[in-house]
């Protein structure tokens, strides 16, 4: 199939350079932040992909030096963090480039923070961090889910917790992210719903939350819309450019969108991904329908819409009809895709539950769901996704 899709340049404020191709131009973009060494960082299984080779080829050809690190993991830890810190601070590295998914973008901030201020993570898990300089963040994703390539966040499993935490700074939002759907074409389907729904998520929970926050409510819209007429594609026909190259805008949107919170769908998935070892989207999926069950009486306006982006001749049924039908066609899209229709069938042992409520409850993502949840809520909300 043809692309149609431009090759453009916009500022939010990362410079996003988005279009097929743009990868071979990483060592343009490496002067412009004024890198000479730069340290990439991925995780094993990235490192003997074709996508790999497309930033690898472009790297060797320049005359100035760069570093790997290829042991990022699935769960970034803060162990994983300081082992590439110190091999960042050692090789007299200046810039970090996050190349993967979610997990490795992240990796990469929380590199940068590290390198800068030194110390414990733990510290930094909140906005009232002072204001550095970090070294410059180059975010190139090869996925379509997290966003990260354009967040100020990075989430980190701490060594005192064991749980996953939210850093926040103001200068760990990428300088450049290079967005290059060739890049995803790869990505095998179970991924690609995965990542996927991880987007769709970002950007429902975004406009579910009762913060007020009607730019990112819009930019929402547009990322559901987007999600929901291109992540089948990209499901069945991993080499069109066009479905994949929407699906990263919807996911750079969904990101843009969460600045204004997410809700109990992230509460679950994140023990969902240190206690049980689900892929933090496919945690997602699963949980969506049940959550937003817990919330339709509150969120009826809101799915309602989402009811209408799946098929407009919802438009003309009432909200409480249209929301109910939301839910569903949320189950279908997660049918569709593959996507297991409970925490059982994905192998979730029933003695998680417990632990896994426990931890959710302390997840600061539910502040802004849109109903309030108790342990007793999680409790319930864990038990029902587990039977689907």
């Amino acid at each position: 199939m043809m692309n149609t899709l431009p090759n453009t340049q916009f500022s939010i404020p990362t410079t996003v350079r988005f279009g097929a191709g743009e990868i071979k131009k990483i060592r343009t973009f490496l002067d412009l932040v004024g890198s000479k060494n730069p340290l990439l960082m991925t995780d094993p299984g990235m490192v003997n992909t074709p996508a790999f080779k497309k930033i690898l080829a472009p790297l060797r050809d320049g005359s100035s030096d760069y570093g790997l690190f290829g042991d990022v993991l699935p769960n970034p830890t803060e162990d994983n963090i300081d082992d590439a810190t110190n091999q960042y601070l050692g090789n007299g590295h200046d810039c970090v480039i996050g190349f993967g998914g979610g997990s490795a973008l992240d990796a990469a901030k929380a590199v940068a923070l590290r390198a800068t201020y030194g110390g414990s993570l733990e510290g930094y898990s909140s906005d009232l961090v002072p204001r550095g300089t970090l070294p410059k963040i180059i975010a190139v994703p090869t996925t379509a889910g997290t966003g990260s390539e354009v967040g100020r966040a990075s989430v980190i499993v701490l060594r005192s917790t064991g749980k996953k935490a939210i850093l926040l700074h103001p200068d760990l939002m990428p300088a450049i992210a290079v967005i290059d759907p060739e890049l995803t074409v790869d990505l095998p389907p179970h991924l690609t719903a995965a990542t996927g729904m991880d987007a769709f998520t970002h950007c429902l929970e975004s406009l579910t939350s009762p913060e007020f926050h009607p730019v990112c409510d819009a930019i929402a819209v547009g990322g559901l819309e987007l999600t929901i007429k291109n992540l089948p594609v990209a499901y069945r026909d991993g080499k069109n450019l066009e479905a994949r190259g929407y699906m990263m805008i919807a996911a750079m949107m969904g990101a843009l969108a969460f600045q204004k919170d997410l809700g109990a769908a992230h509460s679950m998935a994140h023990p969902l991904s240190t206690i049980s070892g689900l892929h933090h989207g496919l945690a997602n999926a699963i949980v969506l329908p049940t959550v937003m069950e817990f919330n339709r009486e509150v969120a009826e306006r809101h799915y309602a819409k989402l009811a209408h982006l799946f098929n407009k001749e919802n438009v003309l049924k009432p909200d409480e009809e249209a929301s109910r039908i939301a839910i569903e066609r949320v189950r279908e899209l997660n049918k569709d895709l593959g996507i297991p229709s409970s925490l059982k069938e994905a192998g979730v042992p029933e003695s998680d539950l417990g632990p896994l409520a426990k931890q959710a409850i302390a997840d600061p993502c539910h502040a802004t769901n849109a109903r309030p949840c108790t342990l007793e809520d999680f409790q319930k909300l864990f038990s029902q996704a587990y039977s689907g």
